[in-house]
């Protein structure tokens, strides 16, 4: 996977989300009691296991210590199966040592929920029921699909998803992640058909689509112009615009797929005041909105804190899919899927 970077302007900490004047206790209680904030610091840390980039999790860790600079955070980073793998085989043997885990697809972790222990953050109503799989698991990151082109070969922008079914864009203008590769991709497929409509694909493979098999190498080829338009994760494009790439991104009115993420504290976790305070303050507003506003995610929040670059909240919103149906149509889906674009696993 592509190393992702930063730069200073995309990871400054949400200092203006947090109002000034406030003291460091006053902030610290927002996410936990006197009690569980002094019990957290004796514990001293947490160890925070993740399936998502490294790079954005160190920037996350960096903002959550800015409000708790005691409690250090060791995290240990696994692509989603691995992880899980990973996961399994320490639970098996009593030696789990994560007290957080991270991961991206929902259905792996609601395969192993019965190793997280009963937990919900101070603001649990806040969040949409459809984007919680079990109420052991929260979406501390949501991330979101955006139709992003390059500017210098594109001048007349797409603005709808079903823009990417246009003669115009014949002969490998558009590039995009092969359904396949993993949850956050089927959730685009699955909202191209059921939103889109059952010829959505068909349309879209005449027109020569290029393929690639993550978003890393999409965006890649999407800035050097190999390919002119590309659906992308909104947070993998946004770090190469925010670096003066010639690239931006939109979001379509027919709907913007999303895939909430499922983060828990497990039942053996070492660390569990230190893993409650890490759990509540992602979860905060104040959180979601560092992650909108300097990562590019999107979030599970019923009302939003902060809003993308373009996002206009009277005209876009989010599609979440049903969760039943996510896991029951995956395979036959995909299989069509594959025939439709020409894909050979």
């Amino acid at each position: 996977m592509k190393r992702r970077t930063f730069t200073r302007t995309a990871v400054l900490g949400a200092a203006g989300i947090i109002s000034g004047g406030v003291t460091a206790q006053a902030q610290q209680e927002k996410f936990g009691s006197k009690e569980v904030i002094a019990a957290a610091e004796k514990e001293g840390g947490l160890t925070y296991y993740t399936a998502n980039f490294a790079e954005v999790e160190q920037e996350v860790i960096k903002e959550f210590n800015k409000t708790f600079p005691k409690i250090k955070v060791a995290m240990v980073r696994a692509p989603g199966g691995q992880l899980i793998t990973r996961i399994k085989t320490e639970a098996a043997a009593g030696k789990l040592a994560a007290d957080v885990v991270n991961h991206s697809d929902r259905g792996l972790m609601l395969a192993i929920a019965d190793l997280f222990q009963d937990y919900a953050p101070p603001n649990a109503a806040d969040y949409r029921p459809d984007a919680v799989v079990s109420p052991k698991l929260w979406p501390g990151a949501t991330i979101g699909w955006s139709i992003a082109y390059n500017t210098q070969l594109v001048k007349t922008p797409p603005k709808t998803w079903m823009d990417l079914t246009k003669p115009e864009y014949k002969d490998k203008q558009i590039g995009q992640v092969v359904g396949p590769s993993g949850g956050t991709t089927w959730t685009r497929v699955m909202f191209e058909r059921q939103v889109l409509g059952e010829d959505y694909w068909k349309k879209q493979a005449a027109l020569g689509v290029v393929l690639f098999p993550s978003g890393a190498p999409t965006s890649d080829a999407l800035v050097r112009g190999e390919i002119s338009i590309a659906p992308l994760l909104y947070n993998i494009i946004y770090t190469k615009i925010v670096e003066g790439a010639p690239a931006e991104a939109v979001f379509a009115p027919e709907g913007v797929p999303i895939n909430p993420y499922a983060d828990g504290i497990t039942k053996t976790a070492k660390s569990p005041n230190a893993a409650r305070l890490f759990m509540n303050w992602r979860l905060s507003k104040e959180g979601q909105a560092f992650q909108i506003t300097k990562l590019g995610n999107i979030t599970s929040l019923k009302e939003p804190p902060a809003f993308p670059k373009g996002w206009d909240p009277k005209t876009i919103k989010v599609w979440v899919p049903n969760f039943e149906q996510f896991e029951k149509l995956r395979t036959p889906w995909l299989e069509e899927w594959n025939k439709t674009y020409g894909y050979r696993q």
